[in-house]
């Protein structure tokens, strides 16, 4: 199928993605994003694509059609308790303070750096989050991107190191299949947010 067929079936059962979201969910986080940046600017000037500003202030990509009924996968949409990767970093702030953690760095959006650092007394913790994800591939990914970044801010021996992530089954799973010895020997933890801002620690 070619990308701008992908890209339309891919709008059609989630609305609103962003170029770098329909790069991360067809193509990989690690592929670049100008192809499909290139390819959705031609599907808008040719009437398939819509291209407008989201509640969030990044551009979406909706179907051109809007005014037509569209029936999209009910199992490919979020639900209304979908959790965003800035929802998941203000639950686990918020969970730190909570018990006696000075929050340090909290970075939101596309922000460059680590997304949360946090102190108390003498320990230090370094967590890296992702969101929910529209779809399961997209979910894969994000689970091996933020464990490639919390790796790279791995230059302290003596800090804590987590991910934070959504609670949810698929994420657990994700976790769950993650072998013990990798766990170990990273000191890695996990960090779940459901959608009631009620956080699991698992290590």
């Amino acid at each position: 199928m070619a990308t701008k067929d992908r890209i339309l079936a891919a709008i059609g059962h989630q609305p609103g993605q962003t170029d770098h979201e329909l790069t991360t969910t067809l193509f990989g986080p690690e592929r670049a994003q100008q192809a499909v940046n290139q390819a959705c600017r031609q599907l808008e000037a040719r009437g398939k694509m819509i291209r407008m500003r989201r509640a969030d202030g990044l551009i979406g990509n909706y179907p051109g059609d809007t005014k037509q009924d569209h029936h999209p996968d009910p199992d490919l949409i979020p639900s209304p308790d979908w959790i965003s990767e800035d929802q998941v970093k203000e639950a686990v702030a918020h969970w730190l303070r909570d018990a006696g953690w000075r929050i340090e760095t909290l970075s939101f959006g596309r922000e460059r750096g680590i997304d949360i650092f946090a102190t108390k007394d003498d320990q230090r913790w370094i967590i890296e989050a992702k969101g929910q994800g529209s779809l399961p591939p997209m979910r894969v990914n994000y689970f091996l991107c933020v464990l490639g970044e919390i790796l790279q801010h791995m230059n302290d021996r003596n800090a804590r190191y987590s991910i934070a992530l959504p609670d949810t089954p698929q994420f657990l799973r994700l976790w769950a299949r993650l072998p013990k010895v990798a766990k170990e020997r990273t000191s890695i933890t996990a960090i779940f947010v459901s959608t009631n801002g009620g956080i699991t620690h698992e290590t």
